[in-house]
């Protein structure tokens, strides 16, 4: 398993850069706009990680920017950790049977969520390219939310 990413929702974009970059010292690394999906991603990196980053060998910051506004109460900000898994169905059926719910089952052979006990998302990736589509996982609902 690889540590990849902790997600924040951010409210004001110009105001997060502001203090994550200018103020914290972070540096961003990537961005992506997903106008079907109405929000925007950016990647932050510490200042001593930005090379790592760039090959995807350093820990990051997610920030998503919802274009829509929406209060973030109860801790909606924070989104979740994200991990690089070897095989996504294996890491999956390991969780499930010690007792882990997964919340968002690896369908599409690519990402799966699951929670902490204290209610903390977290994301699993698959390694490279998603894994075929395969039973139970293909047809296996969501349970809950992520």
């Amino acid at each position: 398993m690889e540590y990849l990413h902790t997600m924040v929702r951010i409210k004001d974009l110009d105001e997060s850069l502001d203090f994550y970059c200018n103020k914290l010292g972070l540096i961003e690394v990537s961005r992506s706009e997903h106008e079907a999906g109405r929000f925007t991603l950016i990647f932050l990196a510490a200042p001593n990680d930005v090379e790592r980053a760039k090959q995807n060998k350093a820990p990051l910051v997610e920030l998503t920017y919802n274009w829509d506004s929406e209060d973030y109460d109860g801790g909606r900000n924070f989104g979740h950790l994200a991990y690089r898994v070897d095989d996504i169905y294996k890491t999956c059926q390991d969780l499930m049977d010690k007792g882990v719910t997964i919340n968002r089952p690896p369908r599409d052979g690519y990402m799966a969520f699951i929670r902490s006990p204290d209610n903390i998302s977290i994301e699993l990736l698959q390694k490279g390219e998603a894994l075929p589509p395969q039973a139970p996982w293909k047809d296996m609902a969501n349970s809950g939310e992520w």
